[in-house]
């Protein structure tokens, strides 16, 4: 037992999975993707969903023999020692000054759209934002499920009535002839994709928390990357009849301006709710994830408060403790006016690297076929790697510093 309550079904976990990769990127990546690679990012999704189903399988592979609250660091701790684990764990965390704050300003930003927020007025909004996500976390992870799974119909809902009214057929989808696609648009496309089904790790700390881990957690791990992929390419396909793109408009403004079009102007508020939800949603479950490792990791020090429950098995003093340093990097950020979008690619740097040092463990852990599934998601992380460029070396930088400068653990 990991002591964590067992309280989530098949149903929330896909709400949490799913919310979780559309998060931020429903209503920004698909005009992101139309713009470098027109008609061909029709394609460019169902390849990215082939790709990306290695690295899934081995992820639901793994919380499924292993469900753990540590997720990915116990994982590399079970194939690789206990040192690596405490690494990968605080590689994890390390992302939480530089990626929550800028998930955060976009989330405000459906505020801006709407209510002309600016400077204090956003930044007041990110912190009432923090503490919302506090309530529903020290609640417990049926009440964040239950609020993602709604969400997740909402974005649903909200596509499916564009397609609709826009009066949108099958055949009227432009899909380019395979012997037509460019294949430099198409892995351009992929590399700016692929920060879509970034959340695959942070669902691995949940996966204890099931009431049937082996069973629910890998089939709502790949449902929702399904469930997600599906709702991308269809918001894709939206972006390309409405022309909703250009090099010289908001990414994030393309859904909203297509529902002004169909519905009027009064139905923005529908549009920035939503995207505001999805946001949240993506920043919740990775808050949550944080806490779970926190907390996990703080069993190593079983007088630490960081190692207590809360009389309903919630980590609440974890959670509180990556609140608080989210808060502290919000306001540290507001007031030296760093520039979010450089910190977000220096973010998408550790997630790959927490994602090849999982593929690793499961050349390890795993057998057979699988063995060989985590082998392909390994090179796979290390293409995207190079693809992120000199920027990488940030990642690899952190990971050789913790390995070298991480205090060893005491033995009693």
């Amino acid at each position: 037992m990991s002591g964590l309550k067992q309280e989530l079904g098949l149903a929330q976990g896909v709400g949490l999975l799913s919310t979780s990769l559309l998060g931020t990127g429903v209503f920004a990546v698909p005009a992101l993707a139309a713009l470098v690679a027109g008609n061909n990012s029709l394609w460019a999704w169902p390849a990215l969903i082939i790709l990306v189903f290695p690295v899934a399988i081995v992820f639901a592979l793994l919380g499924r023999h292993f469900p753990s609250a540590g997720g990915v660091a116990h994982f590399v701790g079970l194939a690789f020692g206990k040192r690596l684990e405490r690494v990968t764990g605080w590689l994890f965390l390390s992302v939480i000054p530089v990626g929550l704050p800028a998930a955060l300003h976009i989330a405000t930003g459906f505020g801006q759209s709407l209510f002309g927020w600016h400077d204090e007025q956003l930044l007041l909004a990110e912190l009432g934002t923090l503490g919302i996500i506090g309530w529903i976390g020290s609640r417990g992870a049926r009440s964040s499920a239950n609020l993602q799974t709604l969400v997740a119909i909402l974005i649903v809902a909200l596509i499916a009535a564009i397609w609709m009214v826009g009066d949108i057929t099958l055949t009227a989808i432009p899909f380019p002839a395979l012997t037509d696609v460019d294949s430099s648009q198409l892995f351009a496309a992929l590399s700016v994709m692929f920060w879509c089904f970034v959340g695959l790790e942070a669902f691995a700390h949940l996966a204890s928390e099931f009431k049937q881990p082996e069973r629910d957690f890998p089939r709502a791990l790949m449902i929702g990357l399904l469930l997600a992929g599906t709702v991308y390419w269809a918001c894709t396909v939206l972006v390309l009849h409405f022309n909703a793109y250009s090099a010289d408009r908001a990414a994030a403004t393309s859904l909203p301006d297509i529902v002004v079009q169909l519905f009027g102007v009064k139905a923005l508020w529908v549009a920035c709710v939503i995207g505001y939800l999805a946001c949240f949603a993506s920043l919740n479950i990775y808050i949550q994830s944080f806490s779970r490792l926190v907390w996990s990791q703080a069993q190593y020090l079983p007088e630490s408060r960081l190692a207590r429950l809360s009389p309903r098995h919630i980590p609440r003093n974890a959670l509180f403790a990556v609140l608080a340093c989210c808060v502290v990097s919000t306001l540290c950020i507001y007031m030296l006016d760093i520039n979010l979008d450089a910190l977000i690619i220096y973010a998408n740097g550790i997630f790959i690297m927490i994602y090849l040092l999982c593929m690793l463990a499961g050349c390890r852990l795993l057998k057979g076929r699988y063995r060989a599934l985590a082998a392909v998601g390994g090179v796979l992380c290390l293409l995207l790697l190079a693809m992120v460029g000199w920027k990488s070396l940030y990642a690899i930088i952190m990971l050789a510093a913790l390995w070298l400068f991480l205090p060893k653990r005491r033995v009693n």
